[in-house]
């Protein structure tokens, strides 16, 4: 049961005491309302609920005070000049997309060095198959800059017609989830009046020769449904081919197979339990039931004549089954034909006649080939602490993409028959390993769990507690984090400094067990195994409390709350980007809310639920008085996937609450959303922003490197 009633005034008290005492100027007022719920019992007060108005007049005086506090606190220092040109460098390299042939055309995404934002390109099919070259001159076909000059409108291509003339493209405002799918005319250079209007969509894609589109549009109301429409129709026309009664919580895919005979669909709910389902669509069958109500994901891919499913079912590491879908059948009668093992299967692709099987082994990929008949056939090389992936490629050959924390993805073109390998695509990037020190080590958590973390520095580094220190964390969702090149851990070591990435519960780097312990009335999990990356990195010499920071977004932004509110004394600075931070009142936040995330999260209304979400939520859990590491939150007000009304709040509540003197700093942008909304160069521009706010506040406002010089 759900009350609000008035409660009497509370008057927070003033920052001004500490911040005499600070060399950074106190943050702007923020008044407090007398207003609070009643849930299950419990009085919450909630000062700050007439932040969550992002439309108010008030509020958006505020986010303008909090943005010229901001532009005080992130000043124009030489350390911040010297990230931004050191991020320029490394992400610099030209971004070339995948071609697709169609018709007498190859189509492309490119943005050169440069360029704000990428544009779609075509060439005349050629003879070879090739990467086209970023020098290369090209027919520009869509471009972004043309619809918004300002460069937060981004365009991508979805589907292209058989013939080449017809390209399905979205556009995307700004950054929120939604977009706007668009058909454009390639022969007349025009857009045709089909358009799907601005919401959420998925499997988009031509049928019928281009003459229908068929897809899946996700409302926050009622729930996914496919559906088609016929070109030159009215929207308001369009058919439901499937999904009546789905709830919001769920996601939706169709996938045909086998020259179009079937279709097989998947309702994902959350990211623990999927429901399959097919339909003979030559026999113009119903939609029936293959697997609904199993605790377990599925993952079919039809393989030519064959429906093969990676599942968890009866294998936390996940396997693969073969189904007839003819007649399914229960899961006794499905055939494994390759078994649980030792690591996670991660995923699989057929090129030619081999499966290619990527696993997850100690939190790095390795890539294990098969016959047809799921027998060994080998192993491709792949480098120890690498990021791998494989897809097919013309001409029976196969690309295979590498990267890791010391190496900027390098994508090789394969033939399968003789081993040789030619590099297809390669981010030139000026960055020398040499004297960089990639180690993966393991650590214990709170209740002996142990798991591992990398950590990167320069080889010269002192294991003295003095360096600063750059943990990231995300732990949910069954996201891996694998090694990865990342311009920001690259700047950050240059520059003196130590990057560490922790493995913790609630991904999916273990499997379905590793997961499940971090979700739901387990979220402790991750924050304590985050908490003991942290301590390990002190413990083990490689910084110090007063030099440990901390950085995540999204689901990693709760990470980042939690470990602040939790741990205020291990943590000197943290970065705390597009948060999920109010996960009492997650569950009133409908309009611009990734709803299945509940069934990850928790849903506060539920009073079985309710206790392990007011124990861990950020926002109920700051406290007056205490001694606050230094904080950035950087939201804006697109995001439809995480409210920022929570980063507003949590902002005006630690601002009052903290007593360390240093800065808590909102960083907000009217056009930023979860998906994005960025130009390259005010990308560039807010990533050096956040380096330097933690460095400077871990205290080396010149660099630590410049500082170990001087020091020497």
């Amino acid at each position: 049961m759900i009350r609000h009633r008035v409660i009497p005034a509370i008057f927070l008290l003033a920052v001004a005491a500490a911040c005499q005492r600070s060399p950074w100027p106190p943050p702007p007022e923020t008044r407090t309302v007398a207003v609070a719920d009643t849930l299950h019992g419990e009085v919450l007060p909630d000062p700050y609920r007439w932040l969550e108005d992002g439309s108010s007049p008030d509020v958006r005086d505020w986010i303008a005070r909090q943005n010229a506090y901001a532009d005080s606190i992130l000043q124009d220092s030489p350390l911040r000049q010297r990230f931004a040109s050191r991020l320029r460098e490394l992400m610099a390299a030209p971004d070339v997309g995948e071609p697709r042939r169609a018709g007498e055309w190859e189509y492309f995404t490119m943005q050169r060095p440069g360029d704000e934002v990428s544009a779609v390109y075509r060439r005349p099919r050629p003879e070879k198959p090739g990467r086209p070259d970023p020098d290369g001159e090209y027919e520009k076909i869509l471009d972004p800059l043309a619809i918004d000059p300002t460069g937060t409108t981004s365009l991508s291509v979805v589907d292209i017609s058989e013939d080449g003339n017809l390209i399905l493209y979205s556009v995307r405002d700004g950054g929120p989830d939604e977009i706007e799918i668009r058909v454009f005319d390639a022969t007349r250079r025009t857009d045709l009046p089909d358009v799907l209007p601005r919401a959420l969509y998925g499997g988009v894609s031509f049928e019928d020769k281009a003459t229908a589109i068929r897809y899946v549009h996700r409302s926050r109301e009622t729930g996914p449904r496919l559906k088609r429409h016929r070109m030159g129709t009215p929207i308001e026309e369009d058919s439901v081919l499937w999904g009546e009664g789905l709830p919001p919580t769920t996601f939706l895919t169709a996938r045909d197979g086998m020259n179009g005979r079937y279709r097989i669909f998947t309702v994902q709910h959350g990211w623990a339990t999927t429901d399959m389902y097919i339909q003979d669509l030559r026999a113009r069958g119903p939609v029936a039931p293959i697997a609904v109500g199993l605790s377990a994901r599925f993952s079919p891919q039809f393989v030519e004549n064959r429906l093969l499913v990676l599942t968890n079912l009866d294998a936390p590491k996940n396997r693969i089954v073969e189904i007839d879908p003819a007649s399914p059948g229960p899961p006794e009668r499905w055939k494994t034909v390759l078994a649980e093992g030792e690591h996670v299967i991660d995923g699989f692709t057929r090129i030619n006649d081999t499966i290619f099987v990527t696993i997850i082994d100690n939190v790095s990929n390795r890539i294990l080939k098969y016959t047809s008949a799921f027998e060994p056939a080998g192993e491709l090389e792949v480098p120890p602490h690498s990021n791998a992936s494989i897809r097919g490629a013309p001409e029976g050959r196969l690309r295979l993409t590498l990267s890791s924390f010391a190496r900027p993805p390098i994508t090789y073109l394969l033939d399968p028959k003789t081993g040789t390998r030619e590099i297809w695509d390669e981010e030139k990037v000026p960055f020398d390993p040499t004297g960089i020190v990639v180690e993966q080590v393991w650590y214990t958590s709170k209740d002996g769990t142990r798991a591992p973390m990398y950590v990167i520095h320069r080889d010269d580094l002192p294991k003295d507690g003095t360096r600063p220190a750059l943990l990231n964390g995300y732990g949910g969702f069954n996201v891996s984090q694998l090694p990865r090149f990342d311009a920001r851990a690259i700047a950050w070591i240059e520059e003196g400094g130590v990057y560490a990435l922790a493995t913790l519960r609630g991904g999916g780097e273990f499997g379905e067990e590793w997961h499940r312990a971090g979700m739901l009335e387990n979220k402790q999990n991750v924050f304590d195994d985050f908490i003991a990356a942290g301590e390990y990195l002190v413990a083990n010499g490689y910084t110090s409390p007063d030099h440990l920071t901390i950085r995540g977004g999204s689901n990693g932004g709760l990470l980042m709350g939690a470990a602040i509110t939790q741990r205020p004394d291990l943590f000197r600075a943290a970065f705390v980007g597009v948060p999920d931070l109010d996960m009492v009142r997650f569950f009133r936040y409908t309009r611009d809310n990734n709803l299945p995330a509940l069934l990850e999260y928790g849903n506060a209304s539920d009073a079985a639920q309710y206790p392990f979400l007011r124990a861990h939520s950020p926002y109920e859990n700051v406290r007056r008085g205490t001694r606050y590491p230094a904080v950035m939150i950087h939201t804006g007000d697109l995001d439809t996937r995480v409210p920022p009304a929570q980063g507003r709040k949590m902002t005006a509540k630690l601002q009052a609450a903290t007593r360390s003197g240093l800065p808590v700093i909102l960083h907000y942008d009217e056009r930023m959303g979860h998906a994005g909304g960025r130009p390259r160069s005010h990308s560039l521009a807010d990533a050096a922003a956040e380096l330097a706010f933690l460095m400077s506040m871990a205290g080396y406002p010149d660099g630590a490197r410049a500082t170990a010089v001087v020091a020497n």
